[in-house]
């Protein structure tokens, strides 16, 4: 049976439940809820698993904290025998306008950290789901902008987003990252 790993990046806590950063967590918990699965805390992270079409797909909510995220994608990869080329990791972005998404097959991280610690463990040849969070933020208050919770407004935009890239997450496992990106970027401008 084929192996599908889903990371999305967040950081672990109630502190952070709800925030900017933590947008691929909440994708995870929107896929897991319309597929009627449940996280259990396991080794690196929370994960729940199910099956589509005769493929399995593990879903990873690493706690090892954003900026250790390359920990917990590396040890599942591994105890799991999953190839890069399986693997699809959802974080926020800063750069893509709220309720944007952009698919990608590879590439930098952007500036992003969970990103970075990932891409330093396994290297850049792995799908990455960005989620806009924008960047309506004085100079300096970056850090406060993506540990910041979203407004009733800019969650009502977001949950439209959400829908839509729990359907990127059954599409990149049935039907692979290039078909993917063709069908879901256009739909993913803002």
């Amino acid at each position: 049976m084929e192996k599908y790993l889903i990371c999305g990046l967040g950081n672990p806590g109630q502190e952070y439940e709800g925030t900017r950063h933590n947008a691929g967590f909440m994708v995870l918990d929107a896929f897991a809820k319309a597929s009627n699965i449940v996280f259990e805390d396991k080794r690196y992270g929370m994960v729940a698993e199910t099956s589509l079409k005769g493929r399995k797909i593990i879903l990873l909510k690493p706690t090892t904290f954003m900026n250790l995220s390359g920990n917990a994608v590396r040890y599942w990869l591994n105890s799991e025998k999953i190839d890069e080329q399986r693997l699809l990791v959802i974080s926020d972005d800063l750069a893509l306008p709220l309720g944007a998404f952009r698919l990608k097959a590879n590439g930098s991280n952007g500036g992003h950290n969970g990103l970075g610690h990932i891409q330093q463990l396994i290297g850049p040849d792995y799908a990455r789901l960005r989620i806009g969070i924008g960047n309506d933020f004085p100079r300096g208050g970056q850090i406060d902008w993506v540990l910041g919770r979203f407004s009733a407004d800019e969650q009502q935009i977001l949950s439209s987003t959400i829908d839509l890239t729990t359907e990127v997450i059954r599409s990149f496992v049935l039907a692979g990252i290039n078909v993917t990106m063709n069908e879901y970027n256009k739909l993913g401008k803002k």
